[in-house]
């Protein structure tokens, strides 16, 4: 008897494609479509169950079994409600990095298992080897190494990623000649839970919004906003005030949590968007950790996804990670993932929870 793999399985190319090299390698291959969230209404665009149609289209031409399994009720315990505590604490919160580590790798790895599986696959763009190393996908353009820093050597082992040494074009090239119907398909984007809708109108369902002032560096008001978890470090779009000032774009450089204002400034490189050390928290590793308490190393650092690799040192200082940046790094937003690395291999990361030296950098 072949060995059985399960694949994660989203409607999308990536997962499909995953699924068909698998079975082409004699795996005794079952696919399975995870459904996180349960729809409360018809509000936003849903594609759930169009995701679920393509699911079992593709696994029809591929010629392998196929479930869906509902993890809406763990998923409200271990991402959601920690997505919305992250909001009403004023941060920007990346739930695709959790949802990895307790959905993806957790609760599903759990099913597969049960399922009788030796491993599990996704279509994720990264790779792996025996020691359940974390490494980059093929495809610069494509790593996602950054969402799955959260995971553990352990979890990897179970793993096998069959896109990631292949570029998108390669992906979508494989599907198109094995006349997969997903071939073509539109990349998803949006929160990872819920897809692509009207973040803003979903956000307020859950979240009772309190508007305030806007305010200038030098206290002015220059305007009003919906609410501070609307707006996140760096953005500038939205904020409805582009006729006052000296006619440059306004950009969002901090938030008052205290008094409930929106901190803005004129100036794409206006010196408070930029800063060179940041506290961050909740520190994983993929392995063995490379430093201890008191300890510095250096390497590079991505402070979001699709970011070049920065220059850091970083040191362990009561449990947490105080990384210094070589060189100004523009928005480090609190809410978000630090992704550190050597080379290719992805070794970890932390929460940022506290910008240390805004303006600092540049004035």
């Amino acid at each position: 008897m072949s060995e059985r793999i399960v694949v994660g399985m989203s409607g999308g190319v990536d997962s499909a494609v995953s699924a068909l090299l698998l079975k082409r390698q004699g795996y005794d291959v079952v696919g399975v479509f995870m459904k996180n969230w349960e729809e409360q209404d018809d509000a936003g665009v849903c594609t759930a169950e169009a995701d679920w149609q393509d699911v079992r289209d593709v696994c029809d031409v591929i010629g392998i079994p196929y479930y869906a399994v509902n993890f809406a009720r763990e998923y409200w315990d271990r991402v959601f409600s920690y997505f919305l505590e992250e909001y009403r604490a004023g941060r920007t919160p990346n739930p695709d990095v959790l949802c990895n580590r307790e959905i993806k790798f957790k609760a599903f790895l759990d099913f597969a298992m049960q399922l009788g599986a030796s491993k599990m696959a996704t279509g994720h763009f990264v790779q792996t080897n025996e020691r359940g190393d974390l490494l980059r996908g093929a495809d610069p353009n494509k790593d996602q190494s950054y969402f799955l820093y959260m995971l553990r050597q352990s979890q990897l082992k179970q793993a096998i990623f069959p896109v990631g040494g292949l570029t998108k074009q390669q992906v979508r090239q494989i599907a198109a000649d094995a006349g997969l119907p997903v071939s073509a398909k539109k990349d998803s984007t949006g929160v990872c839970f819920i897809g692509e809708r009207k973040f803003k109108q979903f956000l307020a369902t859950y979240l009772p919004a309190q508007p305030g002032e806007m305010v200038a560096p030098d206290g002015t008001v220059v305007g009003r906003h919906d609410g501070l978890m609307y707006y996140t470090l760096g953005q500038r779009r939205g904020l409805g005030i582009g006729g006052r000032g000296d006619g440059r774009s306004w950009f969002v450089i901090g938030k008052d949590l205290d008094h409930n204002r929106l901190l803005v400034a004129q100036g794409e490189d206006h010196p408070m968007l930029y800063a060179t050390e940041c506290l961050a928290g909740g520190v994983t590793w993929v392995g063995e950790a490379p430093l201890q308490e008191g300890e510095t190393l250096s390497c590079t650092c991505k402070f979001r996804y699709r970011q070049q690799d920065q220059p850091v040192e970083v040191t362990l200082q009561s449990g947490k990670l105080l990384i210094r940046s070589l060189t100004p790094q523009r928005a480090v937003t609190p809410g978000q993932s630090a992704v550190l690395y050597s080379g290719d291999t992805c070794l970890g990361g932390a929460v940022v929870e506290t910008v240390l030296n805004p303006g600092a950098a540049l004035s």
